[in-house]
């Protein structure tokens, strides 16, 4: 064993690999990107790793291994597992043979997703086993305990981290030896991998039987476990639990509070909440995100005849959405046990003062500055919402879009992506968003209302491969009128430049099958299809204009890297002819453009040369340099 200063999300890689993973596969998606990444640096060619082209073809592709013997880890974020949701419903009736965890990391807040949807009902929903690490080191811990669970029940295990957990830092105790398992190898079984509805009715039998001696099994763990103390309980799980540790520290009330901490919230240890409920008189709840502890411990007191109120959101007593935080918690308890927060922050300070040694003297005399009447409060930070990165090739081809249906009726649909951005003044090129590859089927209903509207689709060449294809197949086989725009900059950008189908390198950087975007749409029934450079711009404009004025379903694939694929060429200056109309500023929005007094400057630091701005001012007052 070492010690290592690991990420959550790299402490999950480094537990798979101490199970002795054969296989991880995965979309990126944050929080959990991270996973994979880690499991490819570590892997050293004892396991295979892949970004797969979407959650649903990681989860299948980890299942055929899987029922070879292999141990498999799937890697997604909450909405991703929407996406695999069809496969994921049917291997929990249809088992596996090789242990199989998948991690769905989920958003509360939400800080970098559409929803905050909380995956501890999918567990519930399709009856799978389910893990709530609460730290970096539990992480490590839950991941190497689901292979086992998985292997021993023959069933899929869902690792449930949320995003604090995912990217908090700690130190943990990894195995240094690590020998993947050595697989069986496919066999043969109609009745097991066949997914026929007499052996789907036989095998949720085979699952609801299991409940019980999960639940009880569960009940046992140390990873489940009641720390008792006052009568007034606090049920909590995931990263909640470090927050009520946190509080109660900070407020000295250790000897108030029993704390109930789940770890395992499906099956729910049941046995162990009973126990904690007989024990105090009445508990509060905190989890993220939804009730579903809360929930099942008022199911238990019905079940049970039994009057201990518990308190959480039903009651307004935990907030209803976002995360959870140690303040808000604090604040909570304070009030709960009828003491001043303030107050209590202020004694828990000076015992704390009071135990410390000589050698923290340093340490106390800034503490007591910072309690001190003199302490000033920090400024508030400016907003800075997320922009499209200077040079950026969809800058360009939203305005392209733009110039082109000036004065014309469109609708514009937008995808999960760098270029979801697009929605922002000045470009406001993004009318609709709602979850990956929906851009293009949107635009189709858009269509059967509103049949003489332009409906544009903008898709990522990333998100076209993950899940736009099957949407254009549909726009194709009944004959809709929309155009779809990809955004080709060759890189999966928004998550931090993942390879995917269309850029011929694989996970490792080996080179890969290399697919055509173009041949792809070809293949699929689409007649009309344009690629163009968005920074020729006027080209653009026109090629645009020329495409969306045809029928049926046709293409425009503007194809420019990502800006952070090369170092620039040279830059853009600004010279004597400016006039001033910020014409450029106004339209482009591009944040290496700023205003100097009455005219405009552009920052070296942030432009790349990429022209757009020098071909949009109107007297020509901008040019390009070499470096």
């Amino acid at each position: 064993m070492k010690t290592e200063f690991l990420m959550g999300n790299e402490a999950i890689a480094y537990g798979a690999a101490a199970a002795g993973v054969n296989l991880v596969a995965g979309y990126p998606g944050t929080p959990s990107t991270e996973i994979l990444e880690t499991a490819a640096k570590i892997a050293g060619g004892s396991f295979y790793v892949e970004w797969s082209t979407n959650e649903k073809a990681a989860l299948e592709v980890a299942a055929g291994a899987s029922y070879s013997g292999a141990r498999t880890l799937v890697t997604m974020k909450q909405v991703g597992l929407n996406v695999a949701s069809d496969p994921l419903m049917s291997l929990a009736y249809v088992g596996v043979e090789g242990g199989m965890v998948i991690v769905s990391a989920d958003d509360p807040g939400p800080i970098s997703s559409q929803t905050e949807q909380d995956t501890r009902h999918f567990a519930q929903f399709a009856h799978l086993p389910c893990f709530d690490p609460s730290s970096p080191e539990e992480a490590y811990a839950m991941t190497i305990a689901a292979f086992e669970l998985s292997e021993r029940y023959k069933t899929p295990v869902l690792l449930r981290p949320t995003t604090r957990v995912c990217h908090a830092c700690a130190s943990v105790e990894v195995e240094t030896e690590r020998t993947p398992k050595s697989p069986c190898g496919f066999i043969k079984d109609t009745q097991r991998f066949v997914i026929f509805p007499r052996s789907s009715y036989l095998n949720h039998i085979k699952i609801e039987e299991r409940y019980k001696p999960l639940s009880d099994e569960f009940s046992a763990s140390t990873l489940n476990r009641a720390e008792y103390a006052g009568k007034i309980g606090i049920a909590c799980g995931g990263i909640s639990y470090a927050y009520v540790k946190e509080a109660i520290g900070l407020l000295g009330l250790s000897d108030f509070f029993s704390i109930l901490k789940i770890g395992t919230p499906y099956p729910f240890p049941e046995r162990l909440a009973l126990e904690f409920i007989d024990k105090t008189d009445k508990i509060y709840v905190f989890e993220e995100l939804d009730p579903v502890i809360e929930k099942e411990l008022i199911f238990l007191c019905g079940k049970n005849n039994i009057s201990t109120e518990i308190h959480g959101k039903y009651t307004s007593d935990s907030p209803i959405a976002g995360e959870n935080s140690v303040e808000d918690i604090k604040q909570r308890l304070a009030a709960i046990a009828g003491i001043n927060d303030s107050a209590a922050a202020k004694s828990s300070d000076s015992t704390a003062a009071k135990n410390s040694d000589s050698t923290a003297a340093a340490s106390s005399d800034t503490a007591a500055a910072a309690n001190s009447d003199t302490k000033t409060t920090p400024p508030d930070l400016p907003i800075r919402p997320p922009v499209l990165c200077a040079g950026c090739p969809h800058r360009a081809s939203f305005l392209a879009v733009k110039r082109a249906m000036k004065g014309k009726k469109a609708v514009f649909s937008g995808d999960i992506g760098c270029y979801t951005l697009g929605n922002a003044q000045p470009l406001d090129m993004v009318d609709t968003c709602l979850c990956m590859g929906a851009g293009i089927t949107i635009a189709q209903g858009i269509h059967r209302v509103e049949p003489d509207t332009y409906n544009f689709a903008f898709v990522g060449d990333s998100t076209f491969f993950a899940s736009g294809i099957t949407g254009i197949v549909n726009a194709v086989y009944n004959n809709c009128n929309i155009t779809v725009v990809v955004l080709d900059n060759s890189i999966t950008a928004m998550t931090g430049g993942q390879p995917h189908p269309g850029t011929g390198k694989t996970m490792s950087q080996n080179p890969g099958n290399k697919l055509d975007i173009e041949k792809v749409l070809a293949g699929i029934g689409v007649t009309e299809i344009a690629v163009c450079n968005p920074f020729e711009f006027d080209k653009a404009v026109e090629t645009v204009k020329e495409v969306s004025a045809l029928d049926g379903v046709k293409a425009i694939i503007f194809r420019a890297p990502c800006v952070n694929l090369s170092a620039p060429s040279g830059g853009c200056k600004v010279t004597d002819k400016c006039i001033g109309c910020k014409k450029c500023i106004n339209e482009t929005g591009c944040p290496a453009l700023v205003v100097d007094g009455k005219k405009v400057k552009i920052d070296d630091n942030l432009c790349v040369g990429c022209t757009l701005c020098a071909q949009v001012c109107p007297v020509k007052a901008i040019e390009f340099s070499v470096k």
